[in-house]
């Protein structure tokens, strides 16, 4: 880490380094403690010595001195190093340093009890909410017990545990309406994802900060076949018995982990997926990088699967023609994501700049929308363009022909 993050260091004299060394001894630290420290901020060994530097260190001497954090550190270089990787967790996530010495010295036992994997364990699972970063380092500092929470294996039933967290029927209801590819069971790892694919994660993680984190270990599906889906659970048999059942399988672990539940609508989306469960999570990746909501994104997908049947390069080249050319919002999608299975080349550009062309020469006085534009067939399109104007079809043979050459 140290070379990784300031190679620097390694073309400092020795006594440079002695030097330095020294001087964050300043700070009221013993030799080994500054290496340990030094070791998990690298960054402390160059610039001066205020500002951020002289933040981290406040923060570390209200928990290590204030707290008596140190009293449990071994005096050796590693058992420093290991103590301090764990708070850099926390700066990591985005919390001020300088900011959160106090609220460390009181949750100080995370530093002793648990390994710096669970804490980037239940970090990484938190964020997955896409909540802020600082939120989730603040919620581990505040409700330690959460490092606790065994949230690998456990199956939840997604209306159960909406209704065990305090949705109301009614509530319910509405949401199964708009979400019904979410409900049915999933894996609580997926839970994130699931909340998100419903635009319930904000909610559900804002329960959990104001106090209601005990409703998650509390949880517990209340029969063993609660939630079950019959047509789910035969579609697992007749998955088996196919030939190539581990890339099928692999592919529905891939919708259940974006927050589709165990339930007919998610094989039916499943028949229309083509790719590994890899590039399917590619494909996804470049959809949400471009700005589409995660709840908007698996709701085209639902309905029009074949979206994710291509590579991301030209989901990227069809989604900035719809903003940049079309002038279009990723809105539109919602009404019409099949506008990203329409060839670009050979069917949207051409259509779109020649409805453009008349346009510009006054021959079409009527604003047609894109989906009218793109999915209208060979026929009904060229039939429009004679109402428009006798000459059009015509001139739409001569500007597909140029176009193509």
């Amino acid at each position: 880490m140290l070379y990784k993050e300031e190679k620097r260091v390694f073309s400092m004299s020795e006594e440079e380094v002695k030097s330095r060394l020294c001087g964050l001894k300043g700070f009221r630290f013993s030799t080994t403690s500054v290496i340990g420290i030094s070791l998990a901020f690298p960054f402390v060994l160059r610039g001066e010595l205020s500002g951020e530097i002289g933040a981290l260190f406040d923060d570390l001497k209200r928990v290590f001195v204030d707290f008596d954090l140190e009293s449990c550190v071994e005096g050796n270089v590693d058992a420093w190093y290991e103590v301090c990787r764990k708070i850099r967790v926390f700066y990591d996530l985005g919390c001020e340093k300088g900011k959160v010495g106090e609220l460390m010295g009181k949750s100080k036992r995370i530093f002793v009890d648990y390994p710096v994997e669970v804490l980037v364990q239940k970090a990484e699972f938190f964020c997955k909410f896409g909540v802020r970063k600082e939120d989730v380092g603040l919620l581990l500092l505040t409700k330690p017990g959460i490092l606790d929470f065994q949230l690998e294996g456990q199956v939840i039933s997604v209306k159960g545990l909406l209704k065990h967290f305090g949705l109301s029927a009614e509530e319910l209801k509405s949401v199964a309406q708009n979400y019904g590819h979410v409900f049915g069971r999933n894996k609580m790892a997926n839970l994130p994802h699931v909340m998100r694919a419903m635009e319930l994660h904000e909610w559900f993680f804002n329960k959990i900060k104001d106090g209601n984190h005990q409703l998650l270990a509390s949880y517990v599906m209340s029969d063993p076949d609660e939630d079950l889906d019959e047509k789910y659970r035969d579609s697992l048999e007749r998955i088996q018995c196919t030939r190539t059942p581990m890339h099928t399988m692999n592919k529905l672990e891939f919708l259940h982990a974006i927050g589709f539940g165990e339930n007919a609508l998610t094989i039916k989306v499943l028949t229309d997926l083509h790719g590994t469960s890899s590039e399917l999570q590619e494909r996804v990746d470049c959809l949400l990088r471009y700005g589409i909501v995660f709840s908007k994104l698996c709701s085209m997908i639902r309905m029009m699967p074949k979206i994710l049947s291509q590579k991301p390069e030209i989901l990227q080249q069809k989604l900035n023609y719809l903003c940049e050319d079309m002038k279009s919002s990723l809105q539109y999608l919602d009404i019409f994501p099949s506008f990203l299975c329409f060839n670009l080349e050979n069917r949207i550009k051409p259509r779109h700049r020649f409805h453009m062309w008349l346009t510009e020469r006054g021959f079409c006085k009527q604003e047609y929308s894109i989906a009218s534009i793109v999915a209208t067939s060979d026929k009904s399109f060229v039939a429009r363009l004679h109402v428009i104007h006798p000459d059009a079809p015509k001139l739409w043979v001569d500007f597909s022909h140029s176009k193509a050459h």
